[in-house]
């Protein structure tokens, strides 16, 4: 029997090819789509899963409450570490990490390269599971002297892991290092991303600033004992920084470590999103198609039904009970999804390397994963089911007598389902359509937002040792340049201000006020590079002598002073006393999820690491050459590495242009699926109605006449839809906003437009059939009649 229903479902397939083309076509992009974004969220949910440790493993964290508000921090005292593996027996393992990115110049033999890497405590290979090719992970970060490569980076350097143990390599033209330990290269789905692992007393060595229960600026990780409460850990550590630096504001607590990359954003303490977002998002996204897909099954299969409807007859004439008939039916369905699934697969393979250059993810299907092979067949059946499962009882209800004696009718519930399911497919489609816009509209608003730094033809790179021993005569040298505006020094990138401070006083200051203020150290003409504007007062000038201890501040640091006129109020900045000689418009200093914070500009050229160049328009290339060759004069035991601004704040926001690619493609593939179906049904309508057109063109109804009577329900179905999907995308949209602290103000225009698109779009696609019906000789639809 069962051979008998495959090769029946087969048949059915061939005789019906067009619309088994439509349901295989529909389905397949359907499913391979969802299959895309399955891979991608399988891929972000197994960030930091792999450590064998990962379910004992927390990050520290830290509150800070200023002016009634609460900050959340990942930045952390650098004697946090070992304090609370001395006083917390819970706390088995400690250990403290630089952020990733530490570059630094190799040097072997003729080589030069530049690597990233990371300083870390001895407890680090011990907590994570980065396993060790040759070496000995619990000795390697316990000598100072002493470097572990990975495998890619031994390789490069000195043929192979084996090879490279016991080699030496000079760090930026200075320190030599041993190398004592190769590690297998750490996998994508790591939120540690490093080529080369140091000691972490060799960054504390260069950063005693580090030595002061006061100061932040690096991570802290812990490792609990089996059965230890992370509740109780918690209590224990609140105030622990507060009773070892009086006047602390700091609320200590531990994070899960696995759970920090998704749910990585926080606001008053709580946690608020993350990338959790985007996985949520593209969950809710797969569904969308899959359901798409799978409505246009069931609308085919129901429209079709008469076609079926005297195979259902005689097989219940000759005894076929209900039930096996609708195994027959789900059996068709779930076939259908299987030979779409096999389609899909094939189809995810041509696309992945397009989609991983996209996504920036090395993923691939996991064909020998036994999980994933489950999941694969739960679609399958899935889709099958939720397809096929109408259709199945439907068909199978159909009267044997009167589908025999030819008085069968398609019933009303039938058709007003399939109008239904249509409807839910155009909301959809609709949603997805005005969410793409307002994604793709918010980006260009933050794009052309004015961030009150000018971005353009704005290049910054390190200062190098050579450089720094004679930067004087170096930066003389730059000024006299061609295609050089303006030069500056500063501490870090305006567009991502990283340091904070409370160390501001001034006068009639509240004892309990709290104020956390960024800070940016910089050089003269640093306003003029960056291209802020200056409000009031003045900028810092050689011309006096005591700028070295007055600051500039920004308008909202002035509005949180209080002060009518902030410029010439005395302060004590960082145990210096000055005035606030100036006080520049508000600048972007992160990006436009967060609220712009009060800023303090110190000069502090000493300080600083960044030399920034502002060139000509037009003349950049010429500028970069000229200052590449004044590098190598001043420092050729380093490579000239540059980065601009611009392309710096197009980094920022990756993921949210990431996002807007994939939104519209997703709301192509919606709408195109959906557009399959309509075609079908359009086909149906036609063919059912075909006798009523004959008759009303033989009684002179003209063409238009007809292609709007066919195009009248359909148009129907848009409308309902634009009605439904409106309040849905507005609030769903606007969700998406309030993720901005700056954003686009959301216009109704947005959904006009969705729905009179969904309507053009609906009538294009139906448009064939209904001029095909419209336009088709009477006498060949009434010659049986």
């Amino acid at each position: 029997m069962l051979r008998n229903y495959l090769v029946t479902a087969l048949r059915n397939f061939w005789k019906q090819k067009g619309y088994t083309f439509l349901n295989l076509a529909g389905l397949t992009l359907g499913l391979a789509t969802s299959l895309l974004i399955l891979l991608w969220v399988r891929d972000e949910l197994r960030f930091d899963r792999f450590h064998t440790n990962s379910d004992q493993l927390y990050r520290i964290m830290e509150n800070q409450t200023y002016s009634g508000q609460l900050f959340t921090f990942a930045a952390t005292p650098g004697l946090l570490a070992q304090a609370l593996k001395d006083e917390l027996p819970e706390v088995t393992h400690a250990t403290r990490t630089t952020w990733g990115g530490d570059t630094k110049l190799f040097r072997v033999g003729d080589q030069r390269f530049k690597e990233e890497g990371m300083y870390a405590d001895p407890d680090f290979l011990e907590m994570f599971t980065f396993p060790f090719v040759v070496g000995n992970p619990k000795s390697v970060l316990n000598d100072v002297s002493s470097i572990a490569l990975s495998e890619a980076l031994a390789a490069k350097y000195f043929g192979s892991a084996q090879a490279a143990l016991g080699k030496t390599l000079q760090l930026d033209n200075k320190e030599v290092y041993t190398v004592q330990g190769v590690f297998a290269d750490v996998p994508k789905t790591s939120s540690f991303q490093f080529d080369f692992l140091l000691s972490f007393e060799v960054y504390m060595k260069e950063n005693t600033w580090l030595e002061e229960w006061g100061n932040n600026g690096i991570r802290t990780f812990i490792q609990l004992a089996d059965g230890a409460s992370p509740e109780a850990v918690n209590e224990k550590i609140a105030d622990f920084v507060k009773q070892r630096n009086e006047g602390s504001v700091v609320t200590l607590f531990a994070q899960s470590f696995p759970e920090s990359y998704l749910h990585g954003e926080f606001k008053e303490g709580q946690q608020t999103g993350g990338r959790i977002v985007f996985v949520q998002l593209f969950v809710v996204v797969a569904l969308f198609i899959l359901l798409i897909a799978c409505i246009n099954f069931m609308n085919l299969a129901t429209a079709r039904s008469t076609r079926r409807a005297k195979e259902v007859g005689v097989r219940k004439a000759i005894g076929a009970e209900r039930g096996l008939l609708v195994g027959q039916f789900l059996g068709e369905s779930i076939l259908l999804a299987f030979l779409s699934t096999l389609l899909a697969l094939l189809v995810v393979e041509i696309m992945l390397p397009s989609f991983n250059e996209l996504t920036d993810k090395a993923l691939a299907v996991p064909y020998d994963n036994f999980v994933f092979l489950l999941i694969l067949a739960g679609i399958v059946l899935f889709t099958g089911l939720l397809a096929g499962l109408y259709p199945a009882f439907y068909l199978s209800s159909f009267n044997p007598v009167s589908v025999l004696k030819g008085t069968f009718r398609v019933g009303s519930g039938a058709a007003f389902l399939r109008q239904g399911l249509v409807v839910f497919q155009f909301v959809l489609s609709m949603v997805l359509i005005a969410a793409t816009v307002v994604v793709y509209q918010q980006i260009q608003y933050i794009k052309k937002k004015d961030l009150g730094i000018n971005r353009e033809n704005l290049i910054y790179f390190p200062v190098t040792p050579g450089v720094q021993e004679h930067f004087d005569a170096y930066k003389a040298d730059l000024r006299q340049m061609p295609g050089i505006q303006q030069v500056a020094l500063s501490n870090q990138n305006p567009l991502s201000v990283g340091s904070s401070t409370q160390g501001l006083e001034w006068e009639g200051k509240d004892p309990e006020t709290k104020i956390l203020f960024q800070v940016v150290q910089i050089s003269y003409d640093f306003l003029p590079t960056a291209g802020i504007q200056l409000k009031a007062g003045r900028d810092f000038s050689q011309a006096f002598s005591t700028d070295t201890s007055n600051i500039l501040i920004n308008e909202e640091a002035a509005r949180l002073l209080g002060f009518d006129d902030p410029v010439g109020q005395p302060i004590t900045f960082w145990d210096r006393k000055g005035q606030i000689i100036g006080v520049v418009k508000n600048f972007h200093s992160n990006n436009l999820h967060a609220a712009i914070e009060p800023l303090v500009l110190t000069l502090r050229p000493e300080n600083t690491w960044m030399v920034m160049v502002r060139t000509q328009p037009g003349e950049t290339p010429a500028a970069l050459a000229s200052l590449e060759a004044l590098h190598n004069r001043y420092d050729a035991d380093y490579l000239f590495e540059y980065n601009f601004l611009d392309q710096e704040f197009e980094r920022m926001y990756r993921s949210d242009t990431l996002v807007s690619k994939l939104a519209s493609y997703f709301a192509f593939i919606a709408i195109f699926i959906s557009c399959l179906g309509l075609f079908g049904l359009a086909s149906y309508t036609a063919e059912r109605r075909r006798k009523e057109i004959g008759v009303r063109k033989v009684l002179g109804a003209s063409v238009p006449h007809l292609l709007v009577l066919l195009s009248n329900s359909f148009t129907k179905i848009v409308l309902i839809a634009f009605v439904v999907a409106t309040p849905l995308g507005w609030w769903l949209t606007q969700q998406f906003l309030d993720q901005y602290e700056y954003h686009m103000p959301l216009s109704p225009l947005v959904f006009v437009l969705t729905g009179i698109l969904a309507l053009l779009i609906a009538w294009l696609t139906v448009g064939y059939q209904s001029v095909r019906a419209a336009t088709s000789n009477p006498v060949n639809s009434l010659r049986s009649e």
